[in-house]
């Protein structure tokens, strides 16, 4: 599935209520965007492996590329500053884009990196994001333009600092990506068809905002000001799991970023997170990860010793 992005926003979406549920998403993302490297030679380059664990990203610093991939009906052409995302990592095949007579090995940069969702359960972004979609730097807020300026600018320069600078740059790139993809897209689905729905992005928000909350079905329903039935069938169409099905991954996705902090013990997470026991927790936080909150620390510390 292929999205790109038309200058019209889509009809109908108010931003007041786009922003609350999507902010308070972000806010937890639990994403780690790595920029890996900087191609400044022409040529193509074939990534043929999927990446199920990672998403892939490409910046256009300098000269025009095109992107080939089965999941595109035809080869997509980028031009400076365009940013295409493959949010589930899927192969593809990049080259310099010979119809442009500006082309040449001093003048064509990509800027590469990965997205890394740190958590074991499918996250409500990886699973609403289309396997592929582009900003066109035509299109673009301002801040985009100013951003992928500075990380093109950064890219080409010996600053010290250089490869932090490009990552936190990436992260921020990147949340602006998403949010550009959220107000221009006509085809949602997932957590961006939700919080188009106004009862339901009230609901969705005040779950992101406090996972600990002793949420039941009635108690979102109420306050999403439907029955619970109407409400359950509504939650589930949109977001394609049952709400409370939703909130239990919610949390497990909370607890595995909480669990980056060795100072809270795994049963002040579970009491943050609303369980009323250690062991209740533990139990369902391995059923749903596969894993359990030890060996996530555990696997922490050894990324940590590797980097």
């Amino acid at each position: 599935m292929f999205i790109e992005h038309t200058a019209a926003s889509v009809s109908g979406v108010q931003p007041a209520f786009v922003e609350p549920a999507l902010e308070s998403l972000l806010n937890q993302t639990m994403l780690r965007v790595d920029v890996l490297t900087e191609r400044h030679q022409p040529g193509p380059w074939l990534h043929n492996e999927t990446h199920d664990s990672c998403g892939l990203f490409h910046l256009v610093g300098a000269g025009n590329y095109t992107v080939e991939s089965s999941l595109l009906e035809s080869a997509l052409h980028l031009e400076v500053g365009d940013m295409v995302v493959l949010a589930h990592g899927d192969s593809h095949r990049l080259s310099i884009d010979n119809r442009s007579h500006a082309n040449h090995a001093d003048t064509s940069t990509l800027i590469c990196g990965e997205l890394h969702f740190s958590t074991s359960t499918q996250h409500p972004l990886s699973q609403a994001l289309p396997a592929c979609f582009v900003v066109r730097a035509s299109e673009a807020s301002d801040t985009f333009r100013q951003l992928s300026s500075m990380m093109i600018g950064i890219a080409h320069s010996a600053v010290s600092g250089r490869q932090l600078l490009l990552n936190k740059l990436a992260d921020t790139l990147f949340t602006l990506a998403i949010c550009d993809y959220a107000s221009r897209t006509t085809e949602r689905r997932g957590l961006f068809a939700a919080i188009t729905d106004t009862r339901i992005c009230k609901v969705l928000h005040a779950v992101h905002e406090n996972p600990g909350h002793a949420w039941t079905m009635q108690a979102m329903a109420s306050r999403a000001c439907m029955s619970r039935s109407a409400f359950a069938e509504r939650f589930t169409r949109l977001m394609k799991m049952p709400p409370m099905q939703y909130v239990t991954q919610w949390r497990v996705s909370v607890a595995e970023q909480l669990l980056r902090d060795r100072q809270l013990s795994v049963a002040a997470i579970a009491e943050q997170l609303g369980y009323a026991s250690e062991a209740a927790f533990r139990r369902l936080f391995k059923r749903v990860s596969g894993i359990s909150p030890g060996r996530v620390r555990t696997e922490m510390d050894e990324c940590r010793v590797l980097n």
